[in-house]
């Protein structure tokens, strides 16, 4: 039943806002880093018992940003606010804050620089003096809250900023960090209609481009798994930049056509559990994607004798996603797929 808006309810929702839009009063405020970096140390600048993470960032968070800032790319904002002492508070940026610090004491060495990699085994100490002055002179934008605003208001800021927003997944950034024909091609292949069919992926995946990723997976896997280690988003990262300089388009077209065909016929339910599926398990769609691959690869023209082991044990215990980033298990389940089919194989040119 809809909710009558009277003329007291909309006058006391329009009072409602003024009154708590008067709690939050804040300006922007631009430090360079070196200034930001002492502040902290001499806890001019603080992060508050009350409501803030303990420093969390893994090593690679850490490299991460500090290359950003060496490259010159925007940081996003951080959140201070004013207090009754005249310090600040750090009520969203403690993790950045507490990096530049250690960096600058010379305690985080460079490590695994997708850019800067001639940076690699670098301290904060070994960096050309030209370029540390840049580093020290960088801005971060600041919004700074006055010291009037709540403790209440404060954490609910930060509640906000830490669980409102959706992190982009490893697809999504990828998509936007590595444009260009290779990523152009996978978007493509996308929009076959047999991969739509054999392969459902819901709208809300989709608009996160997940469907991308498998696609993806297919070609990293089917040409390189055997040098896969452990992180997945790092396996098809330095994929996707070893291929982006040059790739055969109808050549991978080709392999990736054939594959889904062969699904599509051989497969009763495609990529799906069971025929009412309406998404597809990655690690499901590996062993079978890439299988189907590394069989066709042996034997263009192959019949299998017997798809029953779909439904064995063997073949769930694979493709259950507890096995999803092992080196061990990602070879043996795209390698068990592929022996199956081979088992006594037909050929359709004797038939």
């Amino acid at each position: 039943m809809a909710l009558t808006i009277t003329p007291e309810k909309r006058q006391a929702a329009e009072e409602q806002i003024k009154a708590l839009r008067k709690e939050i009063d804040y300006d922007t405020r631009d430090y360079a880093i070196d200034f930001l970096v002492q502040q902290y140390r001499e806890n001019e600048f603080y992060i508050p018992d009350e409501y803030q993470r303990q420093y969390i960032w893994e090593d690679a968070n850490k490299n991460r940003f500090i290359e950003s800032i060496l490259l010159g790319l925007p940081i996003p904002f951080m959140f201070f606010s004013d207090t009754d002492d005249g310090r600040c508070e750090i009520i969203d940026g403690a993790q950045r804050t507490q990096t530049l610090e250690e960096f600058m004491s010379n305690e985080l060495v460079l490590s695994n620089l997708k850019k800067l990699t001639d940076l690699n085994g670098f301290t904060y100490a070994d960096l050309p003096e030209y370029f540390k002055r840049k580093f020290n002179k960088t801005t971060m934008r600041i919004i700074v809250l006055s010291d009037e605003t709540t403790i209440e208001i404060r954490q609910e800021i930060f509640n906000r900023i830490n669980t409102t927003g959706i992190r982009a997944n490893p697809s999504e950034i990828r998509r936007g960090s590595y444009a260009g024909p290779f990523m152009d091609f996978l978007k493509e292949c996308t929009k076959n209609p047999i991969f739509i069919k054999v392969c459902p992926v819901s709208e809300t995946s989709k608009k996160r481009y997940d469907d991308l990723e498998l696609v993806l997976r297919f070609f990293a896997f089917l040409n390189n798994y055997k040098n896969f280690t452990h992180r997945v988003d790092e396996f098809l990262d330095k994929y996707v930049e070893d291929t982006q300089a040059g790739f055969d388009k109808d050549s991978f077209k080709n392999e990736f056509d054939n594959m889904l065909a062969f699904v599509d016929r051989y497969f009763e339910n495609g990529f799906r559990k069971t025929k009412t599926s309406k998404s597809t398990p990655r690690v499901r769609f590996e062993a079978i994607a890439v299988g189907v691959g590394l069989a066709l690869r042996e034997n263009p023209s192959l019949v299998p004798k017997s798809m029953d082991w779909l439904d064995g044990d063997e073949f769930k215990t694979h493709t259950t996603t507890h096995a999803s980033n092992s080196p061990a298990r990602v070879s043996g389940r795209v390698e068990y797929v592929r022996n199956m089919l081979l088992a006594g194989e037909d050929d359709a040119s004797n038939n």
